[in-house]
């Protein structure tokens, strides 16, 4: 398993936001660098952001492509994208990033 998961579900159904666009983003001295982009499998979750020993300490980013779920869906959304930046301070542990989404706002939390 990624050093980095993800795993989004969807307020407005009570189901996981299955087929979600998500980048991830490392920071380095030149600015943010795309390391993987994935869409989340049928229970909501990305699994395989990172490969054995590319994680590393600092700062990354997750942007969520909410804007384009909501629409395959003929919801409206407020939010075409939830970003949701964080810090790694040991690159040893694991960082699983929820993401709670309805059309009109979201919630996050360091998950386990």
């Amino acid at each position: 398993m990624s050093a980095i998961t993800t795993h989004v579900l969807d307020l407005s159904t009570g189901r996981p936001a299955a087929n979600v666009a998500v980048k991830l983003e490392r920071k380095d001295d030149s600015g943010w660098r795309t390391v993987a982009d994935r869409a989340t499998d049928g229970d909501g979750r990305v699994r395989d952001f990172l490969a054995p020993g590319e994680m590393a300490a600092g700062l990354w980013r997750l942007t969520f492509g909410t804007g384009p779920y909501f629409a395959a869906r003929g919801t409206q959304t407020f939010l075409p994208e939830a970003v949701i930046t964080f810090e790694v301070f040991d690159a040893a542990q694991h960082h699983h990033v929820p993401l709670l989404v309805s059309p009109f706002g979201f919630s996050t939390y360091r998950g386990s």
